[in-house]
């Protein structure tokens, strides 16, 4: 039997995904300073204002406001016309520093304090709970395709916005996709997009939709339909169902840092451990525990030992070892079964908090790139995103023979 799924994105213009570029562009001014720095960054908009909040430790002087300004102009929030305006707009800040309980757990794990020598035993986690990391072979990024067509749809849209393609549209915006996938469980067709931009008053909808599918969908969605082999003419298409999109961004509804995590991760596929991203430092596990999994996901299936697998780290704060490691690959392993694949990955990945900023090289000023267009998959084209990469599929294919001969 045939079924639908749909997942959706937003541009760096929507309000929440706003908030997660300033706390994220904060974040990396701080690195950029002081690359141990602890940061947990808040940002929230409405009508006129922006606050930043949060718990920040560092001996490094960053100028808040100016981020913030920068950050809103580079959006496209430059002027009055999309009823916000980087220039003018009220910035607070409330800041003070990391709880030096949760201090003390971070810069000493539990195994340090039992006299452990290991380097990679320094650095426990910045809190408790659980994160996962998901791959599949259906796109080149190894994505499920329906974000990944999401976030190309809302990444062109932003484009044609800024290089003057379409002069009249508006920082916000949202896209969503549904694909139609056969009874192997392979993308077959797509069947539904969903295309909403905030635009000038002057632009009437049928100047808008004739724009939108010559310039953002038809070049996004038939380049990729004939690329995977699959159908891509026969699509149900909605431009601002409303028939009207003028008053949006912070102006319209407020916006708040961490309210998109389905669109940062994986669109739904795949489960979620309930931790945003943006504006923390690589020590808190919600991100680089995230992006380990991701990691390891990834190499798992570019080595051919299955075609979809997700993964679990778990965390107890101030402990440095995951409490927990789960795979699972939804019955489409290969070789092997999901066990021998977790031992695996016991002996092939190192999950410490530390050893993950090092592996991954996290406490770089890298993260307001990845604040929008999801943090998975590189849809943007940034070489920064070492998780991205399929460099370990020769160690996890010899780790897995070692497991066997055991």
């Amino acid at each position: 039997m045939r079924k639908l799924f749909t997942s959706e994105s937003v541009t760096e213009g929507h309000p929440d995904k706003v908030c997660d570029r300033i706390s994220d562009a904060v974040l990396d001014a701080i690195l950029e300073k002081d690359p141990y720095a602890r940061v947990a960054c808040e940002t929230a908009v409405t009508t006129g204002m922006v606050l930043v909040m949060g718990e920040i430790s560092t001996d490094s002087y960053v100028d808040i406001p100016g981020t913030v300004r920068r950050t809103l102009k580079e959006i496209g929030y430059d002027g009055p016309d999309a009823g916000f305006d980087g220039n003018t707009c009220a910035v607070l800040t409330t800041i003070d520093e990391q709880s030096p309980d949760i201090s003390m757990g971070v810069m000493g794990s539990l195994e340090a304090k039992n006299g452990s020598a290991d380097e990679m035993d320094t650095l426990g986690a910045g809190d408790q709970g659980m994160v996962f990391g998901y791959a599949c072979n259906e796109t080149p990024e190894y994505l499920p395709l329906p974000i990944v067509l999401a976030h190309k749809l809302a990444y062109k849209l932003s484009q044609t916005r800024k290089d003057g393609t379409i002069p009249l549209i508006l920082p916000d915006g949202k896209t969503q996709v549904t694909v139609e996938y056969g009874d192997d469980g392979k993308p077959v067709g797509i069947n539904t997009i969903i295309v909403s931009t905030q635009h000038v008053p002057e632009i009437t909808q049928e100047e808008l939709t004739e724009a939108l599918i010559a310039y953002v969908i038809d070049p996004v969605i038939k380049s990729y339909a004939k690329n995977l082999g699959i159908e891509g003419d026969n699509v149900n298409l909605f431009i601002n169902p409303t028939g009207r999109f003028v008053k949006g961004g912070p102006a319209a509804d407020s916006g708040l840092t961490g309210r998109k995590i389905i669109v940062d991760t994986y669109g739904g596929w795949g489960r979620h451990g309930g931790g945003a991203f943006s504006g923390k430092d690589p020590t808190k596990v919600d991100r680089s525990a995230a992006y380990m999994a991701r990691y390891i996901a990834k190499n798992i299936v570019a080595s051919g030992y299955a075609d979809k697998c997700e993964i679990q780290i778990a965390y107890a704060i101030g402990v440095a070892e995951p409490v927990s490691v789960y795979v699972d690959t939804y019955g489409t392993g290969k070789k092997v079964d999901d066990l021998t694949l977790t031992k695996a990955v016991l002996e092939c990945f190192d999950m410490r908090p530390k050893a993950i900023i090092d592996k991954l090289d996290l406490r770089r000023p890298i993260y307001k790139r990845t604040s929008a267009y999801g943090h998975f998959g590189n849809i943007i084209g940034d070489e920064d995103r070492t998780w991205e990469k399929t460099d370990m599929t020769i160690s996890f294919d010899e780790a897995v023979k070692q497991v066997i001969r055991r």
